[in-house]
C-alpha cells in the first residue's frame, strides 16, 4: 500500500477512558504538511457469529440505547484482553444464544468504522451447533430466534436489522447458498 496519504501523529491527548472504548483526540501532519486534528475512538475489537441451524440463521434482539430502539443481530460481543478470536466467538454464542459450536471457521475480519475508531469485528460461521442454556451478561436482555433467510431479507428491508456485521452476515449467508463459499 501506498506511504503518499499516511498522516503523521504530532501530538495525542487521551480524552476518556471508559470500560469499553477510549477516545483521543490526535493532532497530525497532512501529507501536503498541513496540520489537522483526529478524534479516534479506540476499541478492543469484537467477534460475531453467522450460526446456521436447520437453514435458519440465529439472531438476538435487543435494546440499543445509541440508536434508542430494538434491532435484530447476529451473536457478537467485544473482546477481553488477551483472548482469542475465536475462542471470543464461541463463547458469546453460547452466552447470547445458547448453543455450543463444532467447526467453526473465519470468514472476515474488517474494521467497523475506520473513519474514527480501530475496533475490529472477526465474522464467523459455524453450522454445526448443540443446544444448551442461554447464558447473557447481567446487563443483558436479549431474547434469541432463528430467521429464514427470506426473513432475515425482509428485515434488511424493514429496517429491523441494519447493523452491519449482521448485513455482511446475510450476504455472507446469500454467497453460501449459491457457492458454497461465504465468501465469494
Amino acid at each position: 500500500m501506498s506511504e503518499e496519504f499516511k498522516e503523521i501523529t504530532i501530538k495525542s491527548e487521551p480524552i476518556f477512558k471508559g470500560k469499553v472504548i477510549s477516545l483521543q483526540v490526535d493532532e497530525v501532519r497532512l501529507p501536503n504538511g498541513k496540520t489537522a486534528t483526529r478524534e479516534i475512538v479506540r476499541h478492543p475489537g469484537a467477534v460475531s457469529v453467522l450460526a446456521l441451524t436447520e437453514d435458519r440463521m440465529l439472531v438476538v434482539e435487543q435494546f440499543r440505547k445509541p440508536i434508542e430502539r430494538n434491532q435484530l443481530e447476529i451473536p457478537a460481543g467485544k473482546l477481553e484482553p488477551g483472548e482469542d478470536p475465536l475462542e471470543a466467538a464461541k463463547r458469546e454464542l453460547q452466552e447470547e444464544t445458547g448453543y455450543s459450536c463444532g467447526t467453526i471457521r473465519l470468514i472476515s475480519s474488517f474494521y467497523t468504522a475506520p473513519g474514527f475508531a480501530d475496533e475490529i469485528m472477526h465474522l464467523y460461521a459455524t453450522e454445526q451447533l448443540t443446544k444448551g442454556e442461554m447464558n447473557p451478561d447481567e446487563d443483558e436482555f436479549i431474547s434469541c430466534r432463528a430467521l429464514t433467510y427470506e426473513e432475515a431479507c425482509e428485515g434488511m428491508r424493514s429496517g429491523a436489522i441494519q447493523d452491519a456485521k449482521t448485513i455482511a452476515a446475510v450476504y455472507a449467508w446469500q454467497s453460501y447458498r449459491l457457492t458454497g463459499s461465504f465468501l465469494p
